[in-house]
């Protein structure tokens, strides 16, 4: 059921919780995700397949404008949150309002940080919590080509 995957900080934390002392690996990622594409779902189902459950934070509406810009984003926080949940390869969704995900990745304390390509994981947000702890940091490879900035363009074009 979606509900069930899209928490708040606190119940995220304590479901991250019995998780892991039932021994499962989890994984971080985050991101906007405004009109989802094919680099999405491919980064996404990479993603999950580095542990037993996938921990999706989702930038909030607020967040997206203040990091792409007032336009931005195209699709409510609520609508995205609620198409994320539909893929079964996310375990969790958790809607940040910050700029960054790090308070959430310092809650979660994930065994595997990951973000796209266009990441150095030196640079990606959190990677110093995650280490700190034991984690890995990785950098899935980044589909060329596919962004929601490219598709905006597009249809901004008429094709």
């Amino acid at each position: 059921m979606v509900s069930r995957k899209i928490l708040g900080l606190k119940a995220l934390a304590s479901a991250i919780k019995k998780d892991k002392r039932a021994g499962r690996k989890i994984v971080f990622t985050n991101g906007c995700f405004d009109i989802l594409h094919v680099g999405h779902v491919r980064y996404l189902k990479s993603a999950g397949k580095l542990g037993d459950k996938l921990v999706l934070g989702l930038n909030s509406d607020l967040s997206v404008r203040k990091l792409k810009g007032k336009n931005r984003p195209v699709v409510s926080q609520a609508e995205r949150a609620e198409l994320l949940a539909e893929f079964p390869f996310i375990d969790y969704i958790v809607v940040f309002g910050e700029e960054t995900p790090y308070r959430v990745i310092k809650t979660v304390l994930p065994d595997v940080l990951v973000k796209g390509g266009d990441w150095a994981p030196e640079k990606i947000i959190g990677s110093d919590v995650v280490l700190a702890n034991g984690g890995k940091v990785r950098s899935l490879p980044y589909v060329k080509g596919r962004s929601t900035t490219n598709v905006i363009k597009k249809i901004l074009k008429g094709f």
